[in-house]
């Protein structure tokens, strides 16, 4: 099996500063998802589905947690040879600075890599939502004797400007490659895709950040010191020089690059037929495996077009077009409207609310009688009574201690404190 000859590089990224707040504290690839995930869990669901078991994930920034994730997660057969390894930045006599870009990143990793016998090197990113069989991709890179392929994604012209744009050949060889084209350019950068994407208006190939490379090449390639970025200086200089496929990707992908995506790829799981499927028996998403209680529903709760994860205790509340995450608690009264609650790292036990109550001292959760629209909540968080959060438009960028605003949408920072009758 060409699969078994497969090591995958997972790539976390950078500080992730888009993404911020919900980076503050943790790595990109550690970034909660649809209720019970965390982002990481995507690229290595995807390979473990393709029977591809040894995984390194490369990071830097706010690590903690993503170790502590996949150490608690993803555990293999002693008597097999599959592994999810964490590198992280580090110095060395050889490399005395952090990674500088992804090339830069599976540079100066590349002694671990050698360590392990492999003919291809499947290099991934940590912050993309998308479901692909890599078997697929890998047998075109071997059957086509390409030294290089790039997944690609057929875009419309509105979508451009926003990727590296490839042109292939008749044999899906990429011949060229423009970074971000402005649209008076996009006329002469149209590549042959299917009926099916010219229907749609999807005449050009953008990057997805999902590349094969011969393990000869890549050691050779990351013997010049000066080049840090696959997609900015290893692919174009490699066109023209090296045999590189285009592998034409046509289902559900996204780059959670921003807050604005990530909202939208979250709700987007509310769909009555989802563009990504949770509900996939071929497809599975893995994360850690939790002994949590299924979800418990009181009063007279209104629940419509929303996903809910195990754990949690709803009291006579409206839910809509929502996400509500691990052990969220939500008081009576509430409404929850397009929005994302991540929920809670451990619940509190009946004595210790009972003595915040008596207290004045705001509980983890939601309270009652609150309004949430168009807002993430962070894990861990402390909101009180008559809170209202109204997201949208009307709404200024900000960043306080408690909440940042981004494109119209709250984010209130994980383990926050809300108190009665706070409003935004």
């Amino acid at each position: 099996m060409i699969n078994k000859s497969t090591l995958a590089i997972i790539l976390g990224g950078g500080q992730g500063s888009r993404l911020a707040p919900l980076t503050e504290s943790r790595s990109k690839p550690a970034v909660p998802i649809a209720g019970k995930y965390r982002l990481v869990d995507i690229p290595i669901s995807n390979c473990i589905n393709s029977d591809i078991k040894r995984m390194f994930v490369l990071t830097q920034f706010n690590s903690a947690s993503l170790n502590q994730h996949i150490k608690n997660t993803y555990h293999f057969s002693h008597f097999s040879t599959a592994f999810v390894d964490i590198l992280a930045a580090e110095q060395t006599p050889d490399n005395p600075t952090w990674f500088q870009g992804t090339a830069d990143a599976v540079r100066q990793c590349m002694t671990h890599f050698l360590n392990h016998d492999f003919d291809y090197a499947l290099i991934l990113s940590g912050d993309q939502l998308y479901q692909m069989d890599f078997n697929e991709m890998i047998k075109a890179h071997h059957d086509s004797g390409a030294s290089i392929s790039i997944a690609t994604l057929p875009v419309t012209a509105k979508e451009a400007p926003e990727f590296g744009i490839l042109k292939t050949d008749t044999e899906n060889f990429i011949t060229s490659f423009i970074e971000k084209p402005k649209a008076d350019l996009l006329p002469q950068w149209t590549s042959e895709v299917s009926e099916e994407s010219k229907a749609e208006g999807k005449h050009y190939l953008a990057s997805m950040g999902i590349y094969i490379f011969n393990r000869d090449l890549l050691v050779e390639l990351m013997k010049n010191q000066e080049t840090k970025d696959f997609g900015k200086e290893i692919i174009p200089q490699a066109i023209g020089k090296q045999k590189i496929l285009s592998y034409q990707y046509e289902g559900y992908w996204t780059d959670i690059g921003n807050i604005d995506s990530f909202f939208e790829a979250n709700l987007g799981l509310t769909d009555d037929i989802p563009k990504f499927n949770l509900f996939d028996n071929s497809s599975k998403i893995y994360t850690r495996a939790r002994v949590l209680p299924p979800s418990k529903i009181t009063g007279a709760s209104t629940i419509d077009k929303s996903v809910i994860a195990e754990g949690c205790i709803i009291n006579g509340v409206t839910v809509e077009h929502s996400v509500v995450g691990i052990r969220s608690r939500i008081g009576f009264g509430s409404t929850i409207i397009d929005s994302y609650l991540m929920g809670n790292d451990y619940y509190q036990n009946l004595e210790e609310i009972r003595t915040n109550v008596e207290h004045g001292i705001i509980n983890i959760g939601i309270g009652e009688r609150c309004f949430i629209s168009n807002t993430i909540v962070d894990k861990n968080c402390r909101i009180g009574n008559d809170v209202r959060l109204n997201g949208g438009k009307h709404l200024e960028d900000t960043n306080t201690d408690l909440y940042t605003v981004k494109d119209g949408i709250i984010v209130v920072k994980k383990g926050a404190v809300l108190p009665n009758g706070f409003s935004v």
